[in-house]
C-alpha cells in the first residue's frame, strides 16, 4: 500500500509541474528476483527515468478552467438575493455644527443627488451618529468604482465638492 502511495505521489507531482502523462502500468511479477523490486524502481528502470503522463483533453480542460475561474474571482461570491459585504460609499454630507437643521440638510443633499442621478435611487443613506449627521451615496465594491463616481458627483455639484470623499463602508449588493 505504501508503494502505491509513493507512485501516486510521484505522478501527482509530475502532473502539478506540467508533465505529460502516458499510461504506465507497473506489472508485478511473482518471481522471487522481481518481487524485490518496488513498482517505483521498476518504472524508473523501464522508462530510463522519464515518466510521461497523458491527461485526456476533457479532464485537462476541467483542470485548467477551474484554475482560471479561481484567478478571476477576486472578491466575495455574489449570490442571488441581498448580499452584505465590505465596500465603499461616497460621503456627500457630514456636519455637527448647527444641530437644529442637520437632518433636513442631510436629507436635502441626498434628494438633490437622486434628482440629478436617478441611478442612485435607493442608494442614499442618511443617518446620525451623535452629534453628526451623514449622507452617503452608492454601493461600490472597490475604490476604483467609487472614485470614478466621486469625480462625476464633484463635477455635478461643485458647491459640495470639498465635502465629498470616498469612505469604506458596509454595502448592500442585490442580485
Amino acid at each position: 500500500m505504501t508503494s502505491l502511495r509513493n507512485i501516486v505521489t510521484i505522478l501527482l507531482a509530475v502532473v502539478a509541474t506540467g508533465g505529460f502523462i502516458l499510461p504506465v502500468a507497473a506489472q508485478y511479477e511473482s518471481s522471487s528476483s522481481e518481487a524485490k523490486i518496488t513498482p517505483v524502481e521498476r518504472i524508473i528502470r523501464e522508462s530510463n527515468g522519464n515518466i510521461n503522463i497523458s491527461i485526456p483533453d476533457n479532464i485537462l480542460e476541467l483542470l485548467l478552467s477551474d484554475q482560471d475561474s479561481q484567478k478571476r474571482q477576486t472578491g466575495p461570491v455574489i449570490k442571488p438575493g441581498i448580499n452584505k459585504m465590505a465596500g465603499y460609499r461616497i460621503q456627500v454630507f457630514s456636519d455637527g455644527r448647527s444641530q437644529h437643521s442637520l437632518e433636513s440638510r442631510a436629507k436635502a443633499r441626498g434628494s438633490a443627488i437622486v434628482s440629478r442621478f436617478p441611478k442612485y435611487r435607493g442608494q442614499i443613506y442618511t443617518f446620525s451618529s451623535a452629534p453628526n449627521w451623514y449622507t452617503r451615496v452608492g454601493n461600490f465594491r472597490n475604490s476604483k468604482e467609487a472614485s470614478s463616481a466621486l469625480a462625476e458627483l464633484k463635477r455635478a455639484f461643485p458647491q459640495f465638492a470639498s465635502e465629498m470623499r470616498v469612505v469604506k463602508s458596509p454595502i448592500v449588493i442585490i442580485k
